[in-house]
């Protein structure tokens, strides 16, 4: 009896030494195949552009083809539910943006943050103050000012309800005690083209367009949201130091894996992009495109998805907003 117990002892042992090491070994050989990272937004934008440029790096570093596949849509919704509907083996990446983290709180979702892991944050994306020049204001304190005077006169742009910028506005002017209006478009262009000729008074947005225009004096930059300074324009104050204390709305862009994805893959790509984000090459190109390069890998990047899904969800019951604004 302890003889065939012995051997079943040994037997089952044998089996998951051999289950762990079959386990190990296709871990390591990650990636056989292609990989996907889903960029749910246009080609040719800036998330487009990021994320791109970090995986022709993936793709060298680890030998691997890294394809991106773009499926914009609702508020990068689309693109974001494919991804949760995706095989969990370490194949299958999205791209998100901080609307990954309004939009629980506005729209009714096929998916849930559950349903993902966070890899790593790749980078910010500061949003600046900009004004139509014809705008009698020169500092967020006299737009402030202005506003206040002006009830319901100022409007403010964004590329649609629940974006950055539209509850970065909402927020401003929510802590600013004054009324404004928001006035959503379906694209950057539109938006570019009514501030320049003021049809509508400003725009939370990134750097990379509507700075040409700042520099050239067709449009006035009166802060940025980041907690700190832009290092290529340290003269332009933040919105923080300019009288609203605390005041810190930088969007971001990171990566997801489908939940369930093997751990060992998920560290692998996030120490990757850590890495990655801190070349010299990579770091120019992202600036280039507007955005601060950031690699804290996994744990840091879903507490900031968490602080700010509470952030955001604070602003829009605060704020009343709904997707018909």
């Amino acid at each position: 009896m302890r003889s065939k117990l012995r051997k079943y002892i040994f037997a089952a042992g044998s089996c998951m030494a051999m289950l762990l090491s079959a386990t190990g070994t296709a871990a390591a050989a990650w990636p056989e195949r292609p990989v996907e990272i889903i960029v749910p937004y246009t080609p040719g934008g800036a998330t487009d552009t990021v994320t791109r440029a970090v995986a022709e790096r993936l793709s060298q570093r680890l030998g691997q083809t890294f394809i991106i596949t773009n499926k914009p849509g609702a508020n990068s919704t689309i693109g974001t539910a494919q991804a949760a509907r995706a095989k969990p083996d370490g194949y299958t990446f999205v791209t998100v943006l901080a609307a990954y983290a309004v939009n629980p709180h506005l729209y009714k979702l096929s998916y849930k943050n559950s349903d993902f892991v966070p890899v790593s944050q790749m980078a910010d994306l500061p949003l600046f103050l900009f004004v139509a020049k014809n705008l009698p204001v020169n500092t967020v304190q006299e737009l402030v000012e202005y506003g206040k005077a002006h009830p319901g006169e100022l409007t403010y742009a964004s590329s649609g309800a629940g974006s950055s910028a539209h509850l970065t506005g909402a927020n401003f002017a929510y802590l600013g005690g004054f009324e404004m209006t928001h006035v959503p478009y379906k694209g950057s262009a539109p938006i570019l083209a009514d501030l320049l000729e003021g049809r509508v008074s400003m725009v939370f947005d990134p750097i990379l367009v509507p700075m040409q225009y700042a520099k050239k004096g067709d449009l006035k930059v009166l802060g940025i949201t980041s907690s700190k300074r832009w290092e290529d324009d340290p003269e332009i104050p933040t919105v923080a130091e300019s009288g609203f204390p605390g005041f810190s709305m930088a969007s971001w862009v990171g990566l997801l894996a489908p939940a369930g994805t093997p751990d060992d893959i998920v560290e692998k790509v996030s120490k990757e992009i850590v890495e990655i984000v801190q070349e010299p090459g990579i770091k120019e190109k992202f600036k280039a495109a507007g955005f601060v390069p950031v690699g804290e890998g996994s744990k840091a990047f879903g507490e900031l998805i968490e602080k700010d899904s509470a952030m955001y969800g604070d602003i829009i019951a605060k704020a009343g907003i709904s997707l018909t604004q």
